[in-house]
């Protein structure tokens, strides 16, 4: 390999561990940690799919904030404030934890699985 193929490869190897390693200051929860947190009144509860996919089986307190308009809603937001991320699968989640945590948040939960893990 000559080295602008090397190159590529590393860039591609640095934009995959990027994006799919675990964001530090991000913790996953279970369900079932999820449900505990519940009761807590200093928790925002953030569901950021699709509105269809949250119109079609959503849990409350969340909260339906789509991850596409996530960036312009975060003032919204009180960054003081404990927030739990929610998708269908925790992918979306993920990526709205490392967004927030960009964006200054510090208590950030993503929940493990998402909607498809919800008993």
């Amino acid at each position: 390999m000559n080295m602008i193929e090397w190159i590529l490869l590393i860039i591609v190897i640095a934009f995959f561990i990027n994006r799919f390693m675990p964001v530090k200051g991000v913790t996953n929860l279970s369900v079932q940690e999820t449900k505990d947190k519940f009761k807590d009144n200093h928790v925002q509860f953030i569901d950021v799919r699709t509105p269809s996919e949250y119109n079609s089986n959503h849990r409350k307190p969340f909260k339906n904030i789509p991850l596409s308009n996530l960036s312009n809603n975060v003032e919204t937001l009180d960054k003081e404030k404990e927030v739990v991320v929610i998708c269908q699968s925790g992918m979306r989640s993920a990526r709205a934890a490392k967004m927030l945590k960009k964006q200054g948040f510090q208590k950030i939960y993503n929940v493990k699985g998402g909607m498809s893990a919800w008993i």
